[in-house]
C-alpha cells in the first residue's frame, strides 16, 4: 500500500521492534514525527541527505528569495556531516556528525519548507526547538567519534548538489538501520534537559 504524502499525511512508518528500538522508514510524515518522543532509540532506513555549513549557506539565500532548492526537503532528514573519502571496496569513509548549533540559523526556514528531521550532535537553540514543535519535526542525535562505525549503515551515496564544495557537497545517502536517538521531539521533549532533571540533586 503506498504511503501518504510527507506533507501532513496520516500514514505511520515507525514501528517498535522486539528490542525496543523504533524502526523508521523515510520519508517521514507529520504522524511519524508525532509518534517519536525524546529518548527513543531509532534505526533509520531509506534516503537521507547530508549538508553542513557551506551547503546551508547556499540554500538559505534561495529560501529567502523563494527560489527552488536543489533537493526537495519535504518529508526528508538532513544529516549534518562531511564524510571522508571511501577506501577501496567501501561506500563511504568516516561519516560522523557535526555540531548542530552551527546550523541553527538556517534550520527553522528548512523546517517551514517541510524538512522532518535533522541528525547531528549537541544542543539546539530555543528557536529550533520551537520550530520543531510548530512544524512537527524531530532532532536526532548521533555519536561523535563513531564515524567509521556509522559508515557501515550507508549502502549507497551520490553527490546531488554543490559538488564544488567537496566534502561539504549535498549527498544523497541510502541507509539501512542507521542508529540514532531522539534528542528533541515535536512535543517539547528535550533529552538533554530531561536527563539533567532526572539526576539533579536537591539542596538539603
Amino acid at each position: 500500500m503506498p504511503r501518504a504524502s510527507p506533507q501532513g499525511g496520516d500514514a505511520v512508518s515507525v514501528t517498535t521492534a522486539s528490542d525496543g528500538i523504533k524502526d523508521i522508514h523515510t520519508p517521514l510524515t507529520d504522524a511519524d514525527a508525532a509518534s517519536l518522543k525524546a529518548g527513543d532509540r531509532v534505526r533509520i532506513t531509506g534516503v537521507i541527505y547530508t549538508a553542513r555549513d557551506a551547503a546551508h549557506g547556499r540554500l538559505f539565500p534561495l529560501i529567502e528569495k523563494g527560489e527552488k532548492l536543489p533537493i526537495d526537503v519535504r518529508g526528508q532528514i538532513i544529516y549534518y556531516t562531511g564524510p571522508s573519502p571511501a577506501r577501496p571496496g567501501e561506500v563511504v569513509g568516516s561519516i560522523g556528525p557535526t555540531t548542530a548549533s552551527r546550523m541553527d540559523t538556517y534550520t527553522p526556514a528548512l523546517l517551514k519548507l517541510g524538512l522532518k528531521g535533522t541528525i547531528a550532535k549537541g544542543y539546539r537553540s530555543q528557536a529550533v526547538k520551537d520550530a520543531l514543535k510548530q512544524h512537527k519535526a524531530v532532532y536526532f542525535g548521533s555519536i561523535g567519534g563513531a564515524g567509521a562505525v556509522l559508515s557501515r549503515f550507508v549502502k549507497k551515496l551520490e553527490v546531488v548538489a554543490y559538488e564544488d564544495l567537496g566534502t561539504e557537497a549535498i549527498r544523497r545517502l541510502e541507509v539501512e538501520g542507521f542508529p540514532a536517538i531522539v534528542l528533541n521531539d515535536c512535543h517539547g521533549g528535550d533529552l538533554y534537559q530531561d536527563g539533567q532533571k532526572a539526576y539533579a540533586r536537591e539542596d538539603p
